[in-house]
């Protein structure tokens, strides 16, 4: 049996481990106006009475998730598996320092993180160019940084990630088939974290500004949030 159709077999055996922004809610300009459609609302509530764990896994923070989305009944792990780590707390404080000492007109502030968006800039490779500078800059800091859809974001330096999110909600639930879907770099990491599974199925949601690697990996590949709906109508 394909592993698709095994997983939505016997889907109390089964993990979903959904992205939200670019997966559940179309990427909007603002970060702030981001929502999942009622439609998308629907399947996941269906979904979350049939398979044994339905979790977003995102880099928004677990409430800020679960408000977007507006589902009781799913597990909701933020900031890129950062909030599983209790070693990201004791570097919060100097992320927020790093961040003040460089401003920027698109800062988004997060409890453990900082994001420097720039999708609203009027050029968008010149400030491409600006972030690489405060990128270096976070290095020599002894800070992490991470490339995103038009985004770099800056972090404790520990290991976590979306793919250690996964394996610890495996772990946590015992179960040993799962589908991750995501649309960008970060999601590679959850790709990973599905290796050795008994089954497992790995959704790409493309666009022009996400990575081709992401595609290439994909064990299903889909072209916006309105067809990945339809794929959740079929789990």
């Amino acid at each position: 049996m394909e592993p698709l159709a095994l997983i939505a077999a016997e889907p109390a055996q089964a993990a979903l481990f959904l992205d939200v922004d670019g997966v559940l809610a179309p990427i909007v300009p603002r970060p702030e106006d981001s929502s999942v459609p009622p439609e998308t609302r629907v399947e996941l509530e269906r979904l979350a009475g049939r398979y044994g764990l339905v979790a977003c896994i995102t880099g928004r923070t677990g409430d800020v998730a679960r408000t977007i989305v507006g589902v009781d009944g799913l597990r909701y792990v933020g900031q890129h598996g950062l909030e599983l780590d209790p070693a990201a707390g004791k570097w919060a404080d100097q992320v927020h320092a790093f961040a003040r000492s460089h401003p920027w007109p698109w800062q988004e502030s997060k409890p453990l993180t900082a994001a420097f968006h720039y999708r609203q800039a009027p050029d968008e490779t010149a400030a491409r160019i600006e972030l690489e500078a405060i990128a270096k800059a976070a290095f020599v800091e002894g800070l992490r940084t991470r490339w995103g859809r038009l985004v770099l974001e800056v972090l404790p330096p520990v290991h976590a990630s979306k793919g250690t999110a996964v394996r610890h909600l495996l772990d946590e639930s015992g179960l040993h088939r799962a589908l991750y879907a995501g649309d960008d770099t970060t999601d590679l990491d959850g790709f990973d974290a599905l290796d050795g599974l008994e089954a497992a199925v790995r959704v790409a949601v493309v666009s022009s500004e996400g990575p081709s690697e992401l595609g290439e990996r994909a064990d299903v590949i889909v072209g916006s949030t309105d067809a990945f709906v339809q794929l959740l109508r079929q789990l």
